[in-house]
C-alpha cells in the first residue's frame, strides 16, 4: 500500500495512524537529506508505548529517544561492533559459519534428503550473539535456548513492527488491558528473565573464580558502577544484541537458500568463480571477498530484493523543520520506506527479477555504501540511515559472507517438484523470512566433506580478549 501510494503521492508523502502523524521516505535522495544531512533534526525515535515503554522499560539502541542513556549504551555497544572489534572475533562468525554448513551436509545425509535450513541459520546467527555477549554457544538445534531465543526475536518484530499495532497510536487503547499490551508485558519480563538470567550466571562465575571469555555481558559486569547500570539496562542491552543481531542475518541466509535452487545459472557462475579464486581444497575466507566480485553481488542483490524490513525503524523529528515548501512539525514519524526504494523501476529495471549483475562492478561493503556522497549510489538501505544506522552492520556483512559463500562452495542446491519454494509469501510481521521450505543439499565435490571437518576442527571459538575502543 505505501509503495501504491508513493506512486500515487510522490516521495514525501504524510499520513496519521491513530494519534500520530508519519511522513513516508521513498527517495534515497530525501532520506539523505533528512536523516544524514540534517541528522541533528531527524536522529531521535519515538518513545512507543509498547515497543520502548512496555518491552524495553526505556532502555534499548533501536528504540530509545536521542538522549544520554542512548548515547551510553550505544557507547557501550559500539566497544563490540565496532570494526576493529569485529575483526578480533571474525574467528567466532567463522567457526559458526563452517558448523553450519556441516550441520547441513549431515542433515542432509550429504544430498539424498531434502532438508529445512531454517533452523540452522537461525542457530548460526544466534550462535554468534550468543558467543558476544555471553562468551557461551548451543551444540545443537535441539538445544532448547535455540527455539526460545528465535521465539523471542520473532515476537517482537510481530509486536513492534512500525505498522503492526495501533497501541502505539492510540492514548485511549493504551489505557486499555488489550492484548497486545499483554503480550508486551510478557515479553519484557521474558527477555529480563532470559537474557537477564544469563547476565546473573555470567556473575556467578565471575564471583566463583572461573574464567569466563571476554564478552558484553561481562563489560557490563565490569563497568556497571562507573556507567551506572542496573539490572534492567544490561538485561535489555543484551536483549537488544540477540533480538538485532539474529533475526536480520538468519533471514538473509535464508532467502539465499530458497532463492538458489530457482537460479542455477547464478549457482553454476558463483562456483566457476570461487573454483578459480578459492579452489576446492579450502574454504573461502573473508580475505577472499575483494576477488570474488559475482558472489558478491548476489548477496548485495538478495539485500535489495529481500531486504527483511520493508520500512526502516522510524525516526522522530526533534524540531519543527520545513524541507523544500513542506513542513514536517516536531513529533512526526519518519518512515524509510525501504521496499520502494529497492524496487524503484528507474534504478533497477524489471526490479522483481534477482539479477546479481546488478551489483557486478560495485565492491563495498554496505558499510562502505552508506557513506557515499551520491544516495543514488548507494547499495541497500537494510541497515538505515544517520547517525541511528545499525551498529551491527559490520558483523552482519561479515557474517553473511562467510555463510553464503561456503554454502555456494559446498553445496549444488536444488528444490524437489514435490516440495515447490514459495518465494512470493513471507513469514512474520516485521522481519520477514520466507515460509518454511526444503532443499536437496548436494556436495559439489568429494573434497566437501574433508575440508570441512578439517576447518571445524581448526577454526577457535572462542574470543580471547577485550575489545578495544
Amino acid at each position: 500500500m505505501l509503495d501504491k501510494w508513493s506512486r500515487k503521492f510522490g516521495n514525501l508523502y504524510s499520513l496519521w495512524l491513530g494519534n500520530q502523524l508519519f511522513v513516508i521516505i521513498s527517495s534515497p535522495d530525501i532520506a539523505k537529506d533528512l536523516m544524514i544531512t540534517n541528522g541533528a533534526v531527524f536522529s531521535s525515535r519515538k518513545e512507543m508505548f509498547l515497543k520502548s515503554q512496555t518491552i524495553f522499560a526505556g532502555r534499548g539502541i533501536t528504540a530509545t529517544p536521542y538522549n544520554d542513556r542512548w548515547r551510553k549504551h550505544r557507547r557501550i555497544a559500539s566497544r563490540w561492533l565496532h570494526p576493529k572489534a569485529v575483526d578480533d572475533y571474525t574467528p567466532v562468525l567463522d567457526r559458526e559459519a563452517t558448523d553450519m554448513v556441516r550441520l547441513l551436509l549431515v542433515q542432509g545425509q550429504r544430498g539424498a534428503a531434502l532438508v529445512n535450513p531454517q533452523p540452522y541459520a537461525g542457530r548460526c546467527s544466534l550462535n554468534n550473539m550468543l558467543t558476544i555477549v555471553f562468551g557461551t554457544r548451543t551444540t545443537s538445534v535441539s538445544d532448547p535456548l535455540v527455539g526460545k531465543a528465535l521465539r523471542l526475536s520473532r515476537e517482537f518484530m510481530n509486536c513492534t513492527g512500525p505498522v503492526s499495532n495501533m497501541v502505539d497510536f492510540s492514548s485511549l487503547l493504551q489505557k486499555l488491558p488489550t492484548r497486545l499490551h499483554k503480550r508486551g508485558q510478557k515479553l519484557h519480563q521474558n527477555l529480563v528473565d532470559t537474557y537477564g538470567g544469563m547476565i546473573f550466571d555470567v556473575n556467578r562465575q565471575i564471583n566463583f573464580g572461573r574464567d569466563v571469555p571476554a564478552c558484553l555481558a561481562k563489560t557490563m559486569l565490569s563497568i556497571r558502577d562507573e556507567e551506572n547500570l542496573d539490572d534492567v539496562d544490561m538485561a535489555i542491552l543484551a536483549s537488544a544484541f540477540m533480538i538485532g543481531g539474529v533475526e536480520t542475518t538468519a533471514s538473509i541466509m535464508q532467502w539465499f537458500l530458497a532463492l538458489a535452487p530457482s537460479h542455477p545459472d547464478v549457482q553454476k557462475r558463483a562456483q566457476e568463480e570461487l573454483d578459480s579464486v578459492v579452489g576446492r581444497d579450502r574454504l573461502p575466507t573473508v580475505d577472499d571477498e575483494a576477488n570474488l566480485p559475482y558472489c558478491h553481488a548476489i548477496i548485495k542483490e538478495i539485500e535489495r530484493c529481500h531486504n527483511p524490513f520493508w520500512l526502516g525503524t522510524p525516526h522522530v523529528a526533534s524540531e519543527d523543520f520545513t524541507y523544500n515548501g513542506n513542513f514536517i512539525p516536531q513529533g512526526t514519524v519518519c518512515v524509510l520506506n525501504t521496499w520502494t526504494m529497492h524496487h524503484d523501476p528507474k534504478r533497477y529495471p524489471d526490479p522483481m527479477a534477482f539479477e546479481p549483475n546488478r551489483f557486478l562492478h560495485d565492491g563495498l561493503t554496505s558499510a562502505q555504501s552508506s557513506n557515499l556522497a551520491d544516495p543514488m549510489q548507494r547499495d541497500n538501505w537494510m541497515f538505515g540511515a544517520g547517525r541511528r544506522i545499525c551498529p551491527g552492520m559490520w558483523v552482519a556483512e561479515r557474517e553473511i559472507w562467510l555463510t553464503v559463500s561456503r554454502m555456494l562452495w559446498a553445496f549444488d542446491m536444488e528444490a524437489s517438484p514435490d516440495h515447490p519454494i514459495d518465494l512470493k509469501e513471507y513469514d512474520g510481521l516485521s522481519g520477514r523470512s520466507p515460509v518454511p521450505f526444503k532443499v536437496y543439499l548436494k556436495p559439489r565435490h568429494g573434497n566437501v566433506e574433508k575440508v570441512l571437518m578439517q576447518s571445524e576442527s581448526n577454526v577457535d571459538s572462542s574470543i580471547r580478549k577485550e575489545p578495544e575502543l
